[in-house]
């Protein structure tokens, strides 16, 4: 490689994508590429085991086609002996190396990150281009002009703008089927014999690289949570292509009707599992918006499952980046319930009594997934119940998912699941009883505690904590629109069963958040 680059293009882990921004302009005589493995990435957070072997491992296939290309790269790999474990380290030493005229960059996915590169940038006194991120379907400059005259930001009227704006799922200047959602067709449970044969998990079998990425992970990070026994993730494009191909044709005509859905012992269920391939840049939202259109287009998928999904990716996906990247610094402190509860431990071990959060958090350190429902209404709810400060919580969700980039992680753990903006993002928090759980699955079946008790040694916790979080907030949604209706039933109660429920809330607090 050169002693002297034009311009070094930094590329991200999260950024794997030979099309980005970054690399317009590309000069192979004269240009470098950087990329660099760090302790500080896995550890900031504690990383998954399954987090890291899939970063890794993509990193490094990636890498190799870049080689494979021609480019001139300076990788640098997480056990190699002058690694100085952080981002910001890597690049001064590869910049006072390389003396590049300027740092070139795709808008990265994390605040901390951007702003440890810039910091970077200015103590080399080399200028840093940072570019506009084209894998995203609406600009940063896009989002806040949506946003600017609006006083609470709803994903529906963002969403329909993308529909209108992209042609997606349009008869002419009309939503497809009359109608722009769908949602109220895709919220069906299983019956009581359960999903039936499911089709398969798309799985990928380790090669040499993700193999010596898993001993390594294995090695150096014994003591992280989760597991690496069944890692059987897409790492390369050709693989997430492979993925979406085997999800349009044999997942997506169920997907809808029953996305909402849980079922012991089953995480994959009808999902797609294409998140962390669509964040680590390996699949473009364009490509799985346009292959699920066809193929309702073609009469294979019906409607609301079509839209089910592409309101994920075109709707929810781009609406939360725009609230991160206009809300933050500030936005990752926000607390507008003045919840200060410490995250109970069982999230680390999944070691808890109740059921539902047995097997969802079981699932996700055994595969670093669980599916949106498990987040939102299984883990999710708990955590807003009890009360856990939210920034513990998107210290969790960030940790463990595979596919958790902090631009979506973020609002998603703190806006939509523990209300912390106060409305910004969500209408309403996510609150409810034990009886939602019932009625979405069969965890109380299997279960000691009874979703319809509030009180009493076998009370639900989940009821008995959203009794109490409706009286912790009584005042705050007493007129609210969308709870109004749900502290009224807490005004029926009557104040005996309100001190003991209180009492009850107490004790599962102090054990920590076990009755």
């Amino acid at each position: 490689m050169a002693t002297e680059v034009r311009q070094l293009v930094l590329v991200l882990g999260d950024q794997l994508d030979r099309a980005s921004s970054a690399f317009d302009g590309f000069d192979a005589a004269r240009d470098a590429v950087w990329m660099a493995e760090v302790d500080a990435e896995s550890t900031h957070v504690p990383s998954s085991k399954a987090r890291m072997a899939l970063f890794l491992s993509a990193m490094r296939h990636f890498a190799d086609e870049l080689r494979a290309e021609g480019l001139a790269l300076r990788y640098r790999r997480l056990d190699d002996a002058a690694n100085r474990h952080t981002l910001a380290g890597e690049l001064e030493a590869a910049a006072r190396a390389l003396r590049p005229q300027r740092l070139v960059v795709t808008e990265p996915g994390e605040w901390r990150v951007r702003q440890a590169l810039v910091d970077a940038a200015r103590r080399l006194g080399v200028a840093i281009d940072i570019r506009a991120d084209r894998h995203f379907l609406a600009s940063v400059d896009d989002f806040a002009a949506h946003a600017k005259s609006r006083k609470s930001l709803r994903m529906e009227f963002f969403y329909r703008e993308m529909r209108r704006r992209h042609r997606v799922l349009m008869d002419g200047d009309e939503p497809c089927g009359g109608q722009w959602n769908y949602d109220a067709d895709n919220r069906a449970a299983f019956d009581r014999r359960g999903p039936g044969l499911l089709p398969p998990r798309s799985t990928f079998a380790p090669d040499a690289i993700t193999r010596e990425v898993i001993a390594l992970v294995d090695r150096r990070f014994a003591a992280h949570p989760g597991s690496l026994d069944s890692f059987a993730w897409p790492v390369t494009r050709a693989e997430a292509l492979n993925a979406l191909d085997v999800f349009v044709d044999e997942r997506l005509a169920s997907f809808g009707r029953v996305q909402d859905a849980m079922w012991p012992g089953e995480p994959w269920l009808y999902h797609s599992h294409l998140a962390a391939a669509l964040n680590l840049k390996l699949l473009n939202p364009r490509e799985v918006i346009a292959r699920a259109e066809a193929a309702f287009r073609a009469g294979r998928v019906p409607l609301a499952s079509a839209e089910g999904f592409v309101r994920q990716i075109l709707g929810w996906r781009e609406y939360v980046r725009g609230i991160y990247w206009t809300r933050m610094p500030g936005y990752l402190d926000l607390n507008a319930l003045d919840a200060h509860e410490a995250l109970p431990a069982f999230y680390w071990s999944g070691d808890v009594p109740m059921a539902c959060l047995s097997d969802a958090i079981g699932s996700t350190l055994a595969h670093g997934y669980a599916h949106h429902i498990q987040r939102l209404m299984v883990t999710g709810l708990y955590a807003l119940l009890l009360g856990v400060a939210p920034r513990e919580l998107h210290a969790w969700y960030l940790a463990v998912y595979v596919d958790a980039v902090e631009w979506v992680e973020l609002p998603n753990t703190l806006g939509m699941s523990q209300y912390g903006d106060g409305g910004l993002m969500a209408s309403k928090p996510y609150a409810a009883s034990g009886k939602y759980l019932d009625r979405m699955s069969p965890y109380c079946q299997g279960c000691r505690f009874d979703p319809a008790k509030a009180l009493g040694e076998d009370a639900c916790p989940f009821t008995t904590l959203y009794w109490d979080f409706l009286a912790r907030h009584e005042a705050r949604f007493a007129t609210h629109p969308r709870m109004a209706l749900q502290v009224r039933n807490l005004a029926r109660m009557g104040a005996g069963d309100r001190a003991a429920i209180a009492a009850r809330a107490q004790r599962i607090r102090a054990g920590g958040g076990v009755p």
